[in-house]
């Protein structure tokens, strides 16, 4: 059986071109807990990678490490303790309300999850405080390898789309929806190739600059597969999704 980039490869021309450049891509799912993913993936909000990774081992390391506090040892952890780690009063609020979600079983175990469709996990998990659309989708590719997620309003995705086919202007969200409607059922995969295609392009200096009409700042790779270090695939790192400028409050995303 032909794997996805193959498919694609054949199935448009300008995306062959991105798909020769970059080289074959796989989703490679993390199948971590829908727990842990939603805690990595609110430390690294508005952070650098590096700096996320440091608050999630002192997280840890509360609780005895390596692995993250269950739910019940978070929501018992006094908030000087996990505000020492170096949580915001706002990350420390989202945890503990991912925490709550998951024993209450609004935020399911991989199991429970996995046997659901991609939109019944997307009404779910954006019910937890902090976590938007982008962060959901993320966990359905990153944490589940869910093949045909398109993220459409994710900067490195949509500027990824307009180089590789050479449009004048960042593609709007919706307007990418529809655009790639026709890559289906392996969006996911298509996805993946755009932030390789636009980290590589900047990597050997050859990134133009979007238009200014439409061009949101592009945010580092901090949120790399919802927060867990990485997007699928080997050394996969997107180029950001457009996220806004940080607030007092939780950033959802």
């Amino acid at each position: 059986m032909a794997a996805a980039w193959q498919v694609l490869a054949r199935s448009d021309a300008k995306l062959a071109a991105v798909i020769r450049l970059v080289g074959p891509c796989a989703l490679e799912p993390s199948l971590n807990p829908p727990y842990e993913a939603l805690l990595s993936a609110i430390a690294h909000q508005q952070l650098h990678g590096v700096a996320a990774r440091a608050i999630l081992g002192r997280l840890a390391a509360l609780d005895g490490g390596p692995t993250l506090p269950s739910p019940a040892a978070l929501l018992a952890c006094p908030d000087d303790r996990l505000r020492g780690v170096g949580l915001s009063r706002s990350k420390l609020a989202a945890m503990r309300d991912v925490a709550a979600r998951t024993l209450d079983g609004t935020v399911p175990d991989l199991p429970a999850m996995s046997a659901m469709d991609d939109e019944a996990i997307i009404e779910r998990l954006v019910a937890v405080r902090g976590v938007g659309r982008w962060t959901a989708q993320m966990i359905l590719i990153s944490t589940l390898g869910r093949p045909d997620v398109m993220p459409a309003d994710d900067y490195g995705v949509r500027l990824g789309y307009q180089w590789a086919f050479g449009l004048a202007e960042l593609p709007k969200p919706r307007e990418l929806l529809t655009l790639t409607e026709r890559f289906a059922p392996f969006r996911s995969t298509v996805a993946l190739y755009f932030w390789r295609y636009v980290d590589l392009r900047r990597a050997n200096g050859t990134a133009a600059v979007a238009p200014a009409k439409g061009r949101r700042k592009a945010r580092s790779r901090t949120a790399a597969s919802a927060g867990e270090g990485r997007l699928p695939g080997a050394g996969a790192r997107g180029t950001g999704a457009g996220r806004k400028k940080a607030t007092p409050k939780a950033t959802r995303r």
